[in-house]
């Protein structure tokens, strides 16, 4: 039986392919050219792959159709900074001889979301003998070498630039959304070493972390490690480990 075929421009090139295939199949065969018959075992091994390609090819059209393609989207962040005013505590834990613990001050200026100038930060330190010291003081009479006594921090003023390239947000017990950033800093200090003339140039380099809470309040934990120049050959890390609330003000959301 003939399906009957629409006069004028032919359109069964926008139908899907499975009824294109079957209008090829039921229509009647014109006469084969000279020396070519339907019934050979190559055209019906051709016709029979073409069937079988059918259906891929119509679940992939319905596949494309039903997934046109993929969107994502980054959401602004809520959290801005302009001027940063940084109390904080911390400590100096690395020196085998006493443990510094000391009150920080700081202010940033922070250029854009990304990019920041610690202006200036200072702290002092609270140090206390460590059980070693007092042991080697007290049962053997000795005391560890002038040069390890006198690496003592008193106290320290520096600089650094920030980079802030992470900011997220996450889910704390499923209840509340906690807005976040990490950076990384790196800059100058000035240390004054528990000794005569002892003001020494260091290096530093950190990491940190902000929690921010509002606008105008968020907690930062910085750990960094100061290279310190303590004499024409010597070279001590002094790391620290810091806490700190900070006060945003100026910036908008």
């Amino acid at each position: 039986m003939e399906l009957p075929f629409p006069q004028g421009r032919r359109r069964h090139h926008h139908l899907p392919l499975p009824l294109q295939l079957g209008r090829l199949l039921t229509r009647e065969p014109s006469p084969p050219p000279a020396g070519l018959r339907l019934d050979t075992p190559i055209v019906r091994y051709v016709l029979l792959v073409l069937l079988s390609l059918v259906p891929g090819l119509a679940l992939a059209q319905a596949e494309a159709l039903e997934n046109p393609g993929t969107v994502s989207a980054v959401q602004d962040r809520l959290y801005r900074l302009n001027h940063e005013l940084t109390l904080g505590v911390g400590a100096l834990p690395a020196d085998a001889f006493y443990k510094g613990y000391f009150a920080a001050l700081g202010y940033t200026y922070h250029f854009s979301d990304s990019f920041a100038w610690q202006v200036g930060r200072g702290a002092y330190s609270y140090n206390v003998d460590t059980g070693l010291r007092r042991q080697l003081e007290r049962d053997f009479g000795v005391a560890p070498t002038a040069n390890a006594f006198e690496d003592e921090v008193q106290w320290m003023v520096g600089s650094d630039v920030v980079w802030s390239p992470f900011y997220g947000k996450t889910a704390f017990l499923n209840s509340r959304v906690l807005h976040f950033e990490a950076f990384v800093l790196a800059g100058a200090t000035v240390f004054k070493l528990n000794r005569d003339n002892g003001f020494r140039p260091a290096a530093n380099i950190g990491l940190g972390l902000r929690l921010f809470t509002s606008q105008h309040l968020s907690f930062r934990l910085d750990v960094t490690n100061n290279v310190l120049f303590a004499g024409a050959s010597r070279i001590v890390n002094v790391p620290t480990l810091q806490l700190a609330t900070a006060f945003n003000f100026g910036a908008t959301e």
